[in-house]
């Protein structure tokens, strides 16, 4: 197969797994949670570069108190348990979003582990939390903006490079760009995910809900990216 170096992942369909069994909706995120260890192995054993995953969008805020702190302690759990094992397996973690709104609680856990694992050169595992990309392309031009005004930049300097740089993933360098979107749960729109760095991407929506997605479910989608012709708007070989 023709991997995709960098696979970004809408998480999605939690309530709607757990509303289909007649239980809570934090019953879909703690199962939803038991996904992401699996995936995260099969995308090392494929050789994917990079993985972001959708865990918490800036819209997710307006959720029930009670939903958001199983989701923080559903996040810190699994990076209790499963540092040990990214470490082994040489993976990298970083977070794009707004994490200066989490919870001193949930940053207490996840800053130790970034900074524990940041010296690894394997898969880059990205969590995207608080994260909307309107707010992230907002956010670097202001901060160009800032750059032009004390001199360290001037206008004419702007282009999509340089653009890059200032979104939350510049830190990806050359993986920034996504190539292959994949969302659970039967919807079909991006929603606000990523949108500067899936420009050229491929997606592949699936009916089944997160909590149903398995690492066979990832080889489908990067075998379905496979068969693709990429044309990034040229012609392409079949014309």
């Amino acid at each position: 197969m023709r991997i995709p170096r960098h696979v970004a992942i809408i998480m999605d369909g939690n309530g709607r797994w757990a509303r289909r069994r007649h239980r809570p909706r934090v019953f879909g995120h703690i199962r939803g949670s038991s996904r992401v260890k699996p995936v995260v192995r099969e995308a090392d054993r494929l050789g994917i570069k990079a993985l972001t995953l959708y865990a918490f969008s800036t819209e997710n805020w307006t959720r029930p108190d009670t939903e958001k702190s199983v989701l923080w302690k559903l996040l810190k759990k699994y990076l209790q348990s499963e540092k040990e094992e990214l470490g082994r397996m040489n993976v990298r973690l970083g977070v794009i979003g707004e994490i200066e709104r989490l919870g001193p609680d949930v940053r207490s856990v996840l800053d130790p582990v970034v900074e524990e694992l940041s010296g690894n050169t394997g898969l880059r595992l990205n969590f995207a939390i608080s994260y909307g990309s309107r707010r992230e392309l907002a956010r670097a031009a202001r901060l160009f903006a800032e750059d032009c005004v004390t001199g360290r930049r001037k206008p004419g300097e702007m282009d999509e490079k340089i653009l890059s740089s200032y979104l939350w993933t510049g830190g990806l360098e050359e993986l920034s760009d996504v190539d292959l979107v994949v969302r659970t749960s039967g919807e079909v729109r991006v929603s606000n995910f990523l949108l500067w760095q899936s420009a050229y991407a491929e997606y592949v929506f699936l009916d089944e809900c997160w909590p149903d997605f398995s690492p066979e479910h990832l080889r489908a989608a990067v075998d379905e990216y496979s068969r693709r012709e990429r044309r990034f708007g040229g012609i392409g070989g079949t014309g």
